[in-house]
């Protein structure tokens, strides 16, 4: 309960708190939520959105909305998207969401960097705030499940492009029906300016077929994707994944069907002290109780045009003696 705690010891009330779902993904709006708790009401469980499972957003969705103070949610619309950019949209939904509030906050701590330019109410920002506050987090939970929503109607209006599986985030699967398909209203025009359909090299292609094909793997096990290609100074993670209080840092490599060296070769002693250290710029950034490891998904392909996945072998702890755990 320290995230209500947080909310505590403010010493304001009704006290808001604010945030968004949707700033990265290549189609669809972005979503806002603005939550005032009930102080006498606590939600056991509850916590930053991406740190939970989509069955435990639904259910903690449902017992937000029945003993918050007040809630709202907006968003703005893809065309808002492109006409003010995504931050000026994000900030937009935000604002929507905090003055369509019954309630009448003293003070809205808005997740992140900015602040929000409100009538007569006083907003200060707070980095991680979905993870330090309970209104935020709540904020969270509601932004995310209605943006989720969302892209399953936008499933049923655009089947093609399978956005209930990748929620519009640039998955490997997802520009692969963009190569087949192209664009439809849905998708942010200004997200895909660097976009070029079948300009990909047989590395890239190789590449991101080998994470689609991980990710599936991991999927269809019960794994849940937190992150796809989390980047940050040290460099990139293609897939961190969670399940029964672990935590996945998985390095896909991917090659040819018949290939002369095993994929787990190209993570040698450099490459993994690189992924040490953006693993442990992850942990610090996302703190939690979860049980840190180092996997690899060897993803082997046909040689044929369009390659095609042929088998993958997943490598749990591969990298003996990481330091991982001491680290932390």
């Amino acid at each position: 309960m320290e995230l209500f705690e947080y909310d505590r010891k403010e010493g304001v009330a009704p006290l808001c708190g604010v945030d968004e779902a949707g700033r990265g993904p290549l189609a669809g709006p972005v979503y806002a939520a603005a939550v005032i708790l009930d102080p006498a009401v606590p939600i056991p469980g509850l916590n930053d959105s991406k740190k939970l499972t989509a069955k435990r957003r639904e259910e903690l969705d449902r017992e937000i909305r029945e003993k918050a103070a007040a809630f709202s949610v907006a968003s703005a619309s893809v065309e808002e998207i492109e006409q003010l950019n995504i931050l000026q949209a994000s900030l937009l939904a935000m604002r929507r969401a905090v003055e369509g509030l019954a309630v009448r906050p003293a003070l809205v701590l808005v997740d992140g960097n900015r602040t929000l330019r409100l009538e007569d109410i006083h907003s200060r920002c707070l980095v991680k705030g979905d993870a330090t506050s309970a209104c935020v987090a709540a904020a969270s939970v509601l932004a995310k499940v209605a943006r989720d929503r969302h892209m399953l109607q936008l499933e049923r209006q655009y089947p093609q492009y399978q956005f209930a599986r990748h929620k519009g985030y640039g998955t490997a699967l997802h520009y692969q029906l963009l190569d087949q398909y192209g664009p439809c209203p849905a998708h942010r025009p200004s997200f895909l300016r660097t976009y070029q359909p079948g300009r990909e090299d047989a590395r890239a292609v190789r590449g991101r077929l080998g994470e689609q094909a991980a990710e599936d793997w991991l999927t269809q096990r019960g794994w849940e994707i937190l992150e796809r290609n989390y980047r940050c100074p040290w460099g990139e993670l293609d897939r961190i994944a969670r399940k029964e209080g672990l935590l996945a840092f998985v390095e896909v490599k991917t090659r040819t069907e018949g290939a002369p060296a095993a994929a787990r070769e190209a993570v040698g002693p450099a490459k993994q002290k690189r992924l040490l250290r953006a693993a442990l710029t992850y942990l610090q950034e996302h703190p939690g109780r979860l049980q840190p490891r180092f996997d690899v998904a060897e993803v082997y392909l046909s040689k044929g045009k369009p390659p095609a996945f042929v088998r993958i072998n997943y490598l749990e702890n591969a990298f003996d003696g990481s330091g991982l755990d001491a680290s932390l």
